[in-house]
């Protein structure tokens, strides 16, 4: 089994090991015993392994119960969060209770906002579902819920109790929302783990990927827990990518997003002269090899107007994450009338 410790305002253990799920109830009873659980999971996710994880918590002693939402992004709104909150009341969930997020990013990051609101804080448990869930949303406590506005813009920076990542769980997905999590992989690559980008090239073991994923993000979690300084690398492609997803009404899935996000922003980087040309063909070749896009047809004036609402404004600047080469990225604070400029490069290079 692979191990991975965050030790950022709560410590606690990622695990990394095929099985994980028909074994969850064994793990999380070394965070707590004998206590309430509420499986927070989506209906298809639920279906697969929603029984396997109910008959493991409830072997080891635990009282469950579950909330089901549908699939999707739109689940990810107030709405549900009040309904979870109500559910936990309605069960009298106490501060000795805990939830178990079961499914991927939107099934993460709302059980997370609901624990960290509800009475105050309850701890919960992640279990990914996803690769991208894996490797990027399941770690480092942002937990959020989307607004008319934009993504993620309600939330709380709150840590899980552990995380138990089953790469089993992969075989179950669809080619697609494979290829959304592979999106945030190769980000990781990018911004700061060349070697990764090396391995992706070749034949490799997802386990291991996802340790090197987890283990940068929990470097940089641990410098900078809440999103200050470090750790907005990982926002790599975001910016442009959330204002994608806006506008599509959320029919385009985030990984698609980030994916086309960060050729926008490696091209502008090199229509700036800031980044090695081999940068973009090293993402671009990885991006193809994983079936994900890398152009689109939403304008620079839309994408620069939904950037506008990116938690990484203040005031009048923009923090951009910009590719200097690959395995390399530096954050630059961008005044957000030279914002248009800087992105509209990355069309001039097409």
């Amino acid at each position: 089994m692979k191990t991975v410790k965050v030790e950022a305002s709560t410590t606690y253990d990622i695990l990394i090991e095929n099985g994980l799920i028909a074994a969850c109830g064994a793990y999380i009873s070394t965070i707590r015993k004998n206590c309430k659980i509420m499986i927070i999971s989506d209906s298809t996710v639920f279906a697969l392994y929603g029984e396997t994880v109910k008959n493991s918590l409830t072997d080891n002693g635990f009282e469950v119960s579950e909330f089901i939402i549908t699939p999707g992004e739109a689940s990810k709104c107030a709405d549900n969060l009040i309904k979870i909150w109500n559910a936990l009341a309605n069960a009298h969930f106490t501060r000795s209770d805990m939830i178990v997020a079961l499914g991927g990013g939107v099934v993460g990051d709302l059980s997370g906002f609901a624990a960290s609101t509800y009475l105050r804080s309850i701890k919960y448990i992640q279990i990914p579902t996803t690769l991208l869930a894996m490797v990027d949303s399941s770690v480092g406590g942002k937990t959020a819920i989307d607004l008319e506005s934009g993504k993620n813009l309600a939330g709380t920076f709150y840590q899980p109790s552990m995380v138990l990542c089953d790469p089993e769980t992969l075989k179950t997905l669809p080619r697609e929302i494979y290829s959304d999590g592979m999106a945030e992989v190769i980000k990781y690559g990018m911004i700061n783990q060349p070697q990764l980008l090396d391995i992706l090239e070749a034949d490799y073991d997802i386990s291991a990927v996802i340790e090197i994923c987890v283990k940068a993000k929990r470097d940089i979690v641990n410098e900078d827990e809440r999103d200050t300084g470090v750790r907005q690398l990982l926002n790599f492609g975001h910016t442009l990518a959330h204002g994608i997803e806006l506008d599509s009404d959320y029919t385009i899935p985030h990984g698609r997003a980030v994916a086309v996000g960060m050729v926008l922003i490696t091209k502008a980087a090199i229509r700036a002269e800031k980044c090695d040309k081999n940068a973009l063909d090293i993402l671009t070749r990885l991006l193809i090899k994983n079936a994900l896009p890398f152009s689109t047809d939403i304008t620079p004036e839309a994408l620069c107007k939904a950037a506008l609402h990116d938690k990484k404004r203040a005031g009048g600047t923009i923090t951009l994450v910009i590719p200097t080469k690959a395995g390399e990225c530096i954050l630059e604070k961008t005044p957000i009338e030279n914002l248009y400029d800087f992105v509209s490069g990355a069309w001039d290079n097409d």
